[in-house]
């Protein structure tokens, strides 16, 4: 099988590097504008491959994305000193309306991954060209939160001491400040978090534990931004999980973002992208589903999604 990925810098490459890792595809194909970077890149990994999965890691231009079941796209540009959040919004705007369609162009088959950030905006613009080809619904959706959902279960695992694989818990909307976390769901190998002890675990998450940690969640990107100038770990390998989902068909369960149909309950939500649990299999996304939400959850995410549909007017405006 083998995989695009449209963008090496740290994301992108970081995500190539997990692919390989994983044993996910026998063809790998980094593209960017930088070629030198790309090929640096793919180099770099292609000497890991020895002590891992068989595989063949090259860089190329778009003709190179033939045949990719999945291409992931993290290129876009980084914010300037001093530029607003508008001004980055529209300059990978600007980004996307060239690379999608070459995307499409080369790769027809593929499914495509956004990561650019804002994820939220640059997979409704990425969707948005995607259908005015004619390309199915669900054939384009970004990573949303699940690097956020993760977070979450990896603090609040930390928390109690519980194996963060065992938590389930999901982030909701926008992928940035708004996000909601859907806390009136929260389970620990399904039994609800307001229900859970245990005495061999030396810590609780109860109620008025909550702000700290959803202040850990948001605050997760700033620190270690601030601690390396940059994340690429933990999305890197966020990617890899969703390209092994598509890849081999798992049928999962994830908290990407893409374009939502009318769901009961959320009918205000119908066509803007943002992230809810959506079933992900071999072609794409393929259902999305309204979460069982208390009232401050859902008045929270009608806020998110607020923030959302502004950005993405003022990315089209």
């Amino acid at each position: 099988m083998k995989v695009g990925i449209v963008g090496a810098g740290f994301v992108g490459a970081t995500s190539a590097y997990a692919i390989v890792m994983r044993g996910l595809a026998r063809e790998v194909v980094l593209v960017d504008l930088d070629a030198k970077r790309a090929q640096a890149e793919a180099d770099d990994i292609l000497h890991a491959v020895p002590f891992v999965h068989p595989a063949e890691v090259r860089s190329g231009d778009y003709a190179q994305l033939r045949d990719c079941r999945v291409v992931v796209i993290t290129a876009g540009a980084n914010q300037k000193p001093g530029e607003s959040r508008l001004e980055l919004l529209r300059r990978n705007a600007a980004v996307f309306r060239a690379v999608v369609p070459e995307v499409l162009d080369n790769a027809p088959e593929a499914v495509i991954l956004v990561a650019t950030n804002p994820v939220d905006a640059m997979t409704h613009l990425a969707a948005s060209l995607a259908a005015e080809r004619g390309l199915p619904a669900g054939r384009v959706f970004g990573s949303g939160t699940t690097l956020d959902t993760a977070r979450f279960r990896s603090i609040l695992g930390r928390r109690i001491g519980i194996d963060a694989q065992h938590i389930h818990a999901y982030v909701l909307g926008e992928h940035g400040d708004s996000e909601v976390f859907n806390w009136s769901q929260v389970s620990v190998s399904g039994i609800p978090l307001a229900s859970f002890s245990c005495e061999a675990c030396p810590g609780r998450a109860g109620v008025e534990d909550r702000a700290e940690i959803e202040l850990a969640v948001r605050g997760a990107a700033g620190q270690i931004i601030e601690g390396k100038r940059a994340t690429y770990y933990g999305i890197g390998s966020a990617l890899a999980h969703i390209v092994e989902v598509i890849l081999r068909d798992q049928r999962g369960i994830l908290t990407v973002c893409a374009p939502l149909p009318r769901l009961v309950g959320l009918e205000e939500l119908g066509g803007l992208t943002l992230s809810l649990p959506n079933l992900v299999g071999g072609k794409g996304l393929m259902s999305s589903f309204a979460p069982s939400l208390d009232e401050n959850e859902r008045a929270a995410l009608l806020s998110s999604a607020a923030v959302v549909r502004e950005a993405i007017g003022r990315m089209e405006g």
